[in-house]
C-alpha cells in the first residue's frame, strides 16, 4: 500500500509518498508555483486535482492523471498577469501567454476546495460560489441556485474573503450536499444542488445575548464564520468555527455546542474518524485577536471519543513550549483505513503524523512553504 500526502501550499502543490508510513519521498513544487489552497484525489482512478489561484494568476484547477508526474491546468478566470500581458508583448512572450477567452472572466478570485464524489467533481471558490465538473475537471459550470441565493448580497466575508472552503457529500445519497462558507455559514441541498437551505440554528434555537464579535453565536444561531466542517460515517456533522466546536445529528438543522473542555473557543481544522462517528480531533488556537497560535505557546491535539462530550489533550512529540505556528482550516487529514494515521501541516512548513490515534506525533516533513491543506490517499 502506497500512501500519498497531497499538500497545498503558498508555493505550489507537493506530494509525499511512503510505503511504510515512515520513509517519505517528496516531489514538488507542482502547478507552476501557484498558490494552491487544496489538493485532493480519487483513490479509484489515481487522479489528483489542485485548486488555487490569486489576484495575479486568476483561478484554476490543475489535474494529474498519472500520480503527479504531469499536470494540466483548467484556467477559470483571469488575473493581473493577463492584464499586463495583453498590454506588454515582451511580458507576454516571457510567460508564454496567449489571449484566451476564459469561462468565468474575472468572476472568480481563487479555488478553495476540491471534492470528487459519485462521478462529479466539486470546487468551492472565492467569492462564495460552487462549481461542478462532469469530465474530471476539464470543464466547469457554476451552481446557479447558490449564485442566486436570496439575500446573498448580505453575506459578509471572513478575514480571507468570502470563501467556500468545504464541500461534503453523502456516499449513500448523491443528492445530499453540504457547504461551509466563511462567513455566510452552512448550506445544505437535498436535490443535488438545485436548491439550498441555510443551516446554522442552535439546538432548540435558544437565544443568546449579543456578542461583541459579529461572527459569534447570537439570536439562536451559532455564527456564520465556519472554519471547517466534516461529516462522520453515521451522518453526524461536526464543525470548528470562529467561536467554538459544534455537532449536528440532524444534517445541520440544529447544532450543539461541544466546546466545553477545550482550552479555547477558536481553531481551524477538525478531523473525524472514518469508522467511529464519536471520535474527533481538533487543534485549538488561542484566539482571533491573540495571535492564532497554540494556547500558552504549547502545541496539542485534543481528542474526543464521545462526540465532543469530553476531551483529552495529547502533545507527545509536539513542541510543548515556545510554539507559535498555526494549523489552518484544511490542514488536518485522516486516512480511510481501519487504524488510520492522522496528519496536520503548519504555516511554518512542517507536517506531523500520528499512527496511534493522536496519542503521539512525529514531524515527518519540514521546511515546506506555508501548508494550506493536507489530504491523504492510499492505493495498492
Amino acid at each position: 500500500m502506497i500512501t500519498t500526502l497531497m499538500l497545498g501550499t503558498t508555493k505550489g502543490a507537493f506530494l509525499a509518498t511512503s510505503g511504510d508510513g515512515a520513509d517519505w519521498r517528496i516531489t514538488g513544487p507542482h502547478c507552476d508555483g501557484w498558490t494552491i489552497n487544496h489538493v485532493n484525489g480519487d483513490p479509484a482512478s489515481g487522479h489528483i486535482w489542485a485548486g488555487g489561484g490569486d489576484d495575479f494568476t486568476g483561478a484554476g484547477v490543475w489535474r494529474s492523471a498519472d500520480g503527479g508526474q504531469g499536470w494540466h491546468l483548467a484556467r477559470l478566470s483571469s488575473g493581473m498577469m493577463d492584464d499586463w500581458a495583453e498590454n506588454d508583448p515582451d511580458f507576454a512572450a516571457m510567460i508564454g501567454w496567449e489571449k484566451t477567452d476564459l469561462p468565468f472572466g474575472k468572476d472568480i478570485h481563487s479555488i478553495w476546495s476540491i471534492r470528487p464524489a459519485q462521478g462529479a467533481l466539486y470546487a468551492g471558490a472565492k467569492p462564495g460560489n460552487l462549481y461542478v465538473s462532469h469530465d474530471a475537471g476539464e470543464t466547469w459550470a457554476r451552481n446557479a441556485a447558490l449564485a442566486d441565493f436570496p439575500e446573498r448580497e448580505a453575506w459578509n466575508p471572513g478575514a480571507a474573503g468570502l470563501t467556500l472552503h468545504t464541500v461534503l457529500t453523502d456516499p449513500g445519497d448523491p443528492a445530499k450536499l453540504w457547504l461551509a462558507i466563511s462567513a455566510a455559514g452552512v448550506f445544505a441541498s437535498e436535490d443535488g444542488g438545485k436548491s439550498w437551505a441555510r443551516r446554522n440554528r442552535l439546538t432548540n434555537a435558544q437565544a443568546q445575548s449579543p456578542h461583541d464579535h459579529p461572527a459569534a453565536p447570537c439570536n439562536g444561531e451559532i455564527g456564520h464564520c465556519v472554519h471547517n466542517m466534516q461529516r462522520a460515517p453515521d451522518g453526524t456533522l461536526y464543525q470548528q468555527n470562529h467561536h467554538g466546536t459544534w455537532r449536528s445529528r440532524d444534517g445541520g438543522r440544529h447544532w450543539d455546542d461541544i466546546t466545553h473542555g477545550l482550552p479555547s473557543t477558536f481553531g481551524f481544522p477538525i478531523a473525524v474518524h472514518p469508522h467511529d462517528p464519536e471520535t474527533i480531533w481538533v487543534f485549538p488556537l488561542n484566539g482571533d485577536m491573540a495571535g492564532r497560535f497554540p494556547p500558552d505557546g504549547s502545541a496539542a491535539v485534543w481528542k474526543s471519543t464521545d462526540g465532543g462530550e469530553s476531551w483529552e489533550k495529547h502533545q507527545s512529540g509536539l513542541p510543548a513550549r515556545d510554539c507559535f505556528f498555526t494549523v489552518l482550516r484544511q490542514a488536518m487529514a485522516i486516512e480511510a483505513g481501519k487504524n488510520p494515521a492522522l496528519y496536520f501541516g503548519t504555516n511554518s512548513g512542517s507536517v506531523f503524523q500520528s499512527r496511534d490515534g493522536g496519542e503521539s506525533w512525529d514531524e515527518i516533513l519540514r521546511h515546506l512553504p506555508t501548508v494550506l491543506s493536507v489530504e491523504v490517499m492510499a492505493r495498492a
